[in-house]
């Protein structure tokens, strides 16, 4: 119905009724109505029709959605009421010189129960009638505290949203048992199976967003034994910047259950080593690359410069962050391979940054297993090409992105990765930029994870393949990673190996099963199948080796590594012995020189 229409059916509705309401209470008081004053019942019907229309307009009795009614549209026709019989009263008095007060207060009534009720029950046509014409699912809300009610208020007022709230699961015993918003308190989260089959759920929503993800993970393994869908409220940290509203709920992801505190940046510090500045990011179109760009970007640098290999990764990062940042942050796209030396010394100089990121790199272990001399020239020489470009044009920060695969590493990509920490160690001892390494384990939905690889799996039926029922890996988010990657060169004081401290290792079996009922399956319906370990791939991977060990973290959350130095000129040496090297003595020699299994170029071929 056009906004026009609506207000001429309400006009004549309420029209209509101001008629009815003195007739009746006129007739209610005397019921022969030819000794009654036709002037006086003439000129009251004429002043409260005028009187209610002017009310009605300005407390917007015209205007309001009636089908989400509530106590302040009741208040509204109270009002309107009320002002209209008032002015009514006083028109009697100036003209008859008396006032019928009992055919007033009969009227008012009449008026408040007719008009309420005309509107009242539309919405509870829209309530009761409309809403089973849907398919309405019966819904859980887990939180009875200002979250819970909100979502619960918005899901009893919007009839867009196809689910009906039924119950309530709180923790608080103070709340046992209460009605909140006509709903009840069935329990506390221990009752959370029990509450689905009573009340028949078809729908839980999880509604505390300042809840830990140690409670989230405890909370979704009560939900995942129901078969009833489970979701989540947005985050708080989104609710208060006001990116989402509360009943824009999401799927739970695996990343809420990886039990893990978020860590507090030291903004100031941060912001001293990139507000104003000019920062270079390498492998920027990566998933790593990418999310430190958008959260250097919360700093406001002067300018960051986005390089990266694949043109259709830079174009998407560098369309992201004009969107939001074009008229704050000079963003430079460059198309440039790092192992393309006069390139990285061409762009270093052009643009002079003040802190480079180097996150380019590959990391897919079987594949580099069996491409050892392109892991040699990505890992290695790309970031001596970088790091030395860095060095020459007097960048004040140089921060590259390490991993927890080159402790102990039996595999080329872990070696090649501990082999470009060594590059850096070996410039930082003479230079005045600051040269460090971050060093972390897997991100959960980057693109060599193996989260996608699930996901396709289960969207196929199954079954999900895991190469061992014993195998563990370090997972963190990555937002979480690229702060903390930030945060470490901010650090930064020259030779530091930083180590990201990943929490406790996951199963990957574990995680599977966690995916698999995060799509709404059982372990059963989607099976896991164990396919056994793939070239250079261990059974579990460390951040620090024995001998590296430094327990005290200098910031939450990060750790200093004590690797061990190369000398500049062995190293030299070894990286020009690589280049002449066969595939077979390559993979040899990185992993002998990464695991420090020799003491001068002289014993390599013992190693060998």
């Amino acid at each position: 119905m056009t906004y026009g229409k609506r207000v001429t059916v309400l006009a004549a509705l309420d029209s209509l009724i101001v008629l009815t309401a003195i007739y009746i209470s006129y007739l209610t008081l005397v019921p022969n109505l030819n000794v009654f004053k036709i002037p006086m019942l003439f000129v009251t019907w004429i002043t409260l029709f005028i009187c209610h229309h002017l009310f009605a307009s300005i407390y917007k009795l015209y205007n309001k959605a009636w089908e989400y009614a509530s106590i302040g549209e009741l208040v509204a026709i109270v009002k309107a009421v009320t002002f209209s019989i008032a002015v009514t009263a006083a028109m009697q008095e100036i003209v008859f010189h008396n006032i019928y007060v009992r055919a007033l207060g009969i009227t008012w009534m009449l008026h408040v129960l007719l008009i309420g009720g005309s509107r009242f029950s539309w919405r509870m046509f829209r309530d009761n009638i409309m809403s089973k014409q849907k398919d309405i699912k019966r819904t859980l809300i887990i939180g009875a505290g200002a979250g819970g009610t909100m979502v619960a208020r918005q899901l009893l007022g919007n009839h867009e949203i196809d689910l009906k709230p039924v119950a309530f699961i709180d923790d608080d015993p103070r709340k046992f048992k209460l009605d909140i918003l006509g709903i009840p308190v069935a329990g506390d989260s221990s009752h959370i199976k029990e509450t689905v089959e009573k009340y028949k759920i078809d729908n839980i929503v999880i509604a505390i967003p300042s809840l830990g993800q140690k409670e989230l993970k405890r909370i979704f393994e009560e939900c995942a034994k129901t078969k009833a869908k489970t979701q989540i409220i947005p985050r708080l940290e989104d609710l208060m910047t006001g990116k989402v509203s509360v009943n824009q709920f999401r799927e739970v992801q695996v990343e809420d259950l990886l039990g893990r505190e978020p860590v507090e940046l030291d903004i100031a510090g941060i912001s001293e080593r990139v507000s104003g500045k000019t920062v270079l990011v390498t492998g920027a179109g990566g998933s790593i690359g990418s999310e430190i760009c958008r959260q250097i970007c919360k700093f406001k640098p002067r300018k960051i410069v986005l390089v990266g290999h694949g043109e259709n990764s830079i174009y998407l990062i560098d369309m992201e962050l004009r969107k939001k940042y074009q008229d704050q942050i000079e963003i430079v796209p460059v198309i440039g391979d790092i192992q393309d030396r006069t390139r990285m010394f061409d762009v270093m100089e052009e643009h002079q940054p003040y802190v480079v990121y180097h996150a380019a790199a590959h990391k897919h272990v079987p594949l580099m297993e069996y491409n050892p001399r392109e892991a040699v020239k990505n890992n290695i020489f790309g970031t001596k090409n970088v790091a030395e470009a860095a060095d020459t044009l007097g960048v004040n920060t140089f921060v590259m992105i390490s991993s927890d695969k080159a402790v102990n590493p039996p595999n080329v990509m872990g070696a090649t990765k501990r082999f470009a920490e060594m590059i850096i160690q070996s410039l930082a001892a003479n230079s005045h930029t600051k040269f460090v390494a971050v060093r972390f384990g897997n991100v959960l939905g980057s693109r060599g994870s193996v989260i996608p690889l699930f996901k396709k799996q289960i969207a196929a039926g199954g079954p999900v393949t895991v190469t061992h029922e014993e195998m563990t890996r370090y997972f963190m988010t990555i937002p979480e990673a690229s702060r903390l990657v930030i945060q470490a060169g901010s650090l930064a004081r020259g030779g530091e190996v930083f180590v990201l401290d990943m929490g406790e290792p996951v199963k990957i079996v574990d995680l599977a099963k966690n995916l698999i009922k995060l799509s709404g399956y059982t372990i059963e319906e989607i099976g896991i199948q164990f396919s056994g370990l793939r070239p250079g791939e261990k059974m579990y991977e460390e951040l620090l080796n024995e001998n590296e060990v430094h327990p005290e973290q200098v910031y939450p959350k990060i750790h200093i590594g004590k690797a061990k130095v190369i000398h500049a000129d062995l190293l030299g040496e070894l990286i020009e012995k690589l280049i002449t090297m066969s595939e077979k003595e390559m993979h040899d020699t990185l992993i002998a020189v990464a695991n420090n299994k020799f003491d001068s170029t002289s014993n390599l071929a013992a190693v060998k």
